[in-house]
């Protein structure tokens, strides 16, 4: 069969089949980012119907995908709020590193991976997953409630962290020395502070440049300067994700709204794409082996993501139902997670697998743990405050609970819509 033709039947059909987990999703009520993931196991070496074709192609729309899942993150925020949060959720972003990071480099460190293989599982680890949390929020209705400022601030914390985050591990994996690696590190501070100040002081000009009445044009301007920043960032051992994440800031107002429209759709194909590619590469093989680290983990940083919440909620003065909401609702992680295990599987194959299991396990335990980890918690307190065999005493504990978290989801904060 002729190459072109094969690469056509087997893009059309992985995209048929993505349609398809994806409508499924949608009517379970799930992320479809497990179901994206096990497709890419089954079309993978070692899967049921391995692809040689397309291959090529589906590498590209990979990395084109994570380039847009920045952009489209970028674009949610605007430099004043992204300082705003370092000002005030900077204690709680230390916390959540704290908190989650360390289980990871630690796990990787245990199973002798090596101090490269721990800083990427760290990282793994420590992300939670804004798309599949901005998905929950909306779902069970809580972007009016108090603790949900608290939670979207934890998450552009991290965000602006992979700032800094991402070409340190792109310095480590290309085994840069360490001066060279501070120079990397101060290279993207330096853009990262740049950016910045450009984007506070000068941000609706580069918005009234870039700006355009016509759909197609801004599409095109927008698109084309994302993949030539990135292309240099990349160039200049930054990483590419950083480099469209900080053309997202730089962008403000109708044209950042405008942008997010026109991308979005091209966003979620080729993010599609890249969770297939990411298991295209991972041999179904290796995952037994690694699932009862991988479930171990899970566990330990699901507890360790409700911990961070309810903190941050209670710094916040949230009450005691709010804070559990909060620590549940981060729990889930996904895109930024897979990221990064498939740029360390060149040094450590083994993290892909065990990143695969990881999230597929807390993807689908995420919006669990955000609806139902406060009623559990309310009940274990109920339980701990009555009298044994007391029915009448647990219901006023509960009673007493819903009346003190009435406040929680009347007075909303400045909450992006995006979000």
């Amino acid at each position: 069969m002729h190459d072109t033709t094969a690469l056509l039947i087997e893009l059309g059909a992985i995209i048929l089949v993505l349609g398809l987990l994806g409508r499924l999703a949608g009517r379970v009520g799930f992320s479809p980012i497990p179901l994206y993931l096990l497709a890419g196991l089954a079309f993978g070496q070692g899967g049921m119907l391995p692809l040689e074709a397309s291959e090529e192609f589906i590498a590209t729309g990979a990395e084109i995908g994570v380039i847009l899942l920045l952009l489209l993150l970028g674009l949610e925020y605007s430099a004043s709020e992204l300082v705003t949060s370092l000002k005030t959720q900077y204690p709680s972003g230390a916390v959540d590193f704290v908190l989650n990071a360390v289980p990871g480099a630690a796990a990787a460190l245990l199973l002798g991976w090596g101090p490269v293989a721990a800083v990427a599982l760290a990282g793994v680890t420590w992300i939670s997953s804004s798309g599949v949390i901005a998905k929950v929020l909306g779902d069970l209705r809580r972007l009016g409630n108090r603790e949900t400022p608290v939670v979207l601030g934890i998450l552009v914390m991290e965000d602006l962290s992979m700032a800094v985050y991402l070409p340190i591990l792109t310095a480590l994996l290309a085994g840069v020395s360490l001066a060279g690696g501070a120079l990397t590190l101060l290279i993207a501070l330096g853009t990262v502070g740049a950016v910045l100040y450009v984007a506070l002081r000068h941000g609706r000009l580069i918005s009234r440049a870039v700006s355009s009445d016509s759909a197609e044009m801004l599409l095109l301007v927008v698109l084309g300067l994302t993949l030539l920043v990135a292309g240099i960032a990349q160039r200049l051992q930054v990483s590419a994700a950083v480099g469209a994440f900080l053309v997202g800031i730089a962008l403000s107002g109708e044209v950042a709204e405008g942008a997010s429209s026109l991308l979005t759709p091209l966003r979620d194909l080729f993010a599609a794409v890249f969770f297939v590619f990411f298991g295209l590469h991972t041999d179904p093989a290796a995952i037994p082996p690694v699932l009862f680290p991988a479930l171990a983990l899970a566990t330990v940083t699901a507890l360790t993501k409700i911990a961070t919440g309810y903190w941050a909620a209670r710094r916040a003065q949230i009450s005691v139902k709010g804070r559990w909401r909060a620590g549940g609702t981060l729990v889930a992680r996904g895109e930024f997670s897979i990221v990064i295990a498939g740029l360390a599987v060149g040094v450590e194959p083994r993290i892909g697998p065990l990143a695969t299991a990881y999230v597929l396990i807390l993807v689908i335990l995420g919006p669990l743990a955000a609806r139902w980890t406060e009623p559990l918690a309310g009940r274990l307190t109920a339980r701990r405050a009555a009298p044994a065999g007391t029915a009448e005493a647990a219901g006023a504990v509960d009673a007493a609970e819903s009346a003190g978290s009435a406040g929680t989801t009347g007075g909303a904060g400045a909450v992006p819509a995006s979000r």
